[in-house]
């Protein structure tokens, strides 16, 4: 059981690679690149949905929602371009580190923080 979990967990890192690969890709279509954006943004982020310090909730989220959401940006990338992706992911390894795009996925996160902050703050104090 234990191995075929390392073996789920290595493939889900392979297709993320596949995936981060289509949506710098001309050839991906526009809604497979939004969802593949989303996925991988989401999948990087150092802000989860549920902080991982809640017991055993915390850690649903990367357990479902990233594998969830790399089915749905695989299934709408052909099936060729995809096996070409995940080869090129093969080869590759793992992401590249970027430190502009870990600045935007802060900077996101921290609107979407103010935004829900400064509504509750004028709903329930103003």
């Amino acid at each position: 059981m234990i191995e075929g979990a390392r073996r789920w967990a290595a493939k889900v890192k392979t297709d993320i690679v596949a995936v981060y690969l289509a949506a710098r890709d001309n050839r991906t279509p526009w809604l497979a690149k939004a969802v593949a954006v989303a996925v991988v943004a989401y999948a990087l982020s150092p802000i989860d949905l549920i902080p991982d310090f809640i017991p055993v909730v915390g850690y649903l989220d990367d357990v479902l929602l990233v594998p969830l959401g790399i089915m749905l940006a695989i299934r709408l990338i052909p099936a060729e371009l995809m096996a070409e992706f995940r080869q090129a992911a093969v080869e590759r390894g793992r992401l590249p580190a970027n430190r502009t795009a870990a600045i935007c996925i802060f900077v996101l996160w921290a609107g979407v923080a103010f935004t829900i902050g400064a509504w509750l703050i004028w709903r329930f104090w103003a």
